[in-house]
């Protein structure tokens, strides 16, 4: 089959292309396909592509692309990829949109928008909310695919996650607390016996309650905990607050989605023996729940960029101890951004 470059694409006078194996546009008697459409045909040896009267081999139409198009080569891997899988597959407002399987142009709606990416490029959070901005308007999903320097490729599905838990509210009661350099110590045993056994905060060492610093500052701004610090002088809430970020660069950052967890009804917990800010609970009826936890929480700024490798690490590290992996922001409102590996 002929194919003719033009100026918007390679121009094929089979509707079948179009019809059947869903590639293309259609405009009037033709099929216009795009660049990676074209050399996947070609590669197939389905069309052959002419250019003036020239025929074009697959080497000399791949290396035109790649010096037109940015990063040609990782978004052809993807196309390839996802149509050996079965999958029809059309460039998009992304770098392309993806149907169900089995699904193709007129008979179903695409499903998802996929961004191609190299593992060596950078992912700025900012970019990851316009898509997910986007995708919400167009009631789209959105999957990144990053393909490694062995062509192999990953991909991943993001999506906004309501974070929502179901525990027991605050108890009334006040306590008192020392404020050692980086916790909180509580000998007090009903202390002991209502935030930690009920509600748990805290570890208990033996008979002591050790708690956290973003733990004492929402006990602090709750009215619920009294510091002193170990002259006997009591703290008070900007003072400790003063010292945590003394303590914690990002400390504001983290202790506003503490806070909003917290008010969400959930329980949280460190989660730095996962490489995260905090592993959270839906719901929590007592201490022998607290082994596994649905989420890891990682508090980042809307300036943030992430690097491929980590994303691979987190999500990895999080599926391999059965736990989903959020990334968290503050916008308006805190916001929590959902990264899952899938296998289309």
């Amino acid at each position: 089959m002929r194919g003719e470059l033009r100026e918007d694409g390679i121009h094929v006078n089979d509707l079948e292309l179009h019809n059947r194996g869903g590639y293309g546009r259609r405009e009037g008697s033709e099929v216009i396909l795009s660049t990676e459409e074209a050399i996947y045909l070609l590669e197939k040896g389905k069309i052959d592509v002419y250019d003036d009267g020239r025929r074009l081999d697959l080497k000399e139409l791949f290396l035109r692309a790649s010096g037109e198009i940015q990063d040609f080569e990782i978004k052809y891997a993807v196309y390839r990829d996802l149509r050996e899988r079965g999958y029809c597959i059309h460039p998009g407002i992304a770098d392309f949109r993806l149907f169900p399987r089995g699904g193709k142009p007129g008979k179903t709606p695409s499903e998802f928008l996929v961004i191609a990416i190299s593992e060596r490029r950078s992912i700025p959070l900012e970019d990851l909310i316009k898509k997910l901005e986007m995708c919400q308007r167009l009631k789209k999903k959105l999957i990144i695919a990053i393909v490694d320097e062995e062509t192999d490729i990953t991909y991943y599905e993001v999506r906004w996650r309501g974070m929502e838990g179901f525990s027991k509210d605050l108890p009334s009661e006040r306590f008192k607390g020392i404020l050692l350099n980086d916790r909180v110590i509580i000998w007090n045993e009903r202390a002991r016996e209502i935030l930690h056994n009920t509600f748990f905060f805290g570890e208990l060492v033996n008979s002591t309650l050790y708690l956290s610093l973003v733990e004492s500052a929402y006990l602090v701004s709750k009215g619920l905990l009294i510091l002193r610090n170990v002259v006997g002088e009591e703290v008070g809430e900007e003072e400790l607050l003063k010292i945590c970020r003394e303590v914690e660069e990002d400390f504001d950052e983290k202790m506003k989605v503490y806070k909003d967890l917290r008010e969400k009804r959930m329980v949280v917990k460190t989660g730095f023996k996962f490489g995260a800010h905090f592993r959270v609970y839906e719901k929590v009826e007592s201490l022998s729940e607290l082994y596994h936890s649905r989420y890891l929480v990682h508090v980042v700024r809307r300036d943030y960029v992430f690097t491929p490798p980590e994303i691979s690490r987190a999500v990895r590290l999080a599926h391999g101890v059965r736990k989903s992996m959020i990334f968290a922001y503050e916008d308006e409102k805190i916001r929590y951004i959902e990264i899952r590996r899938i296998r289309p």
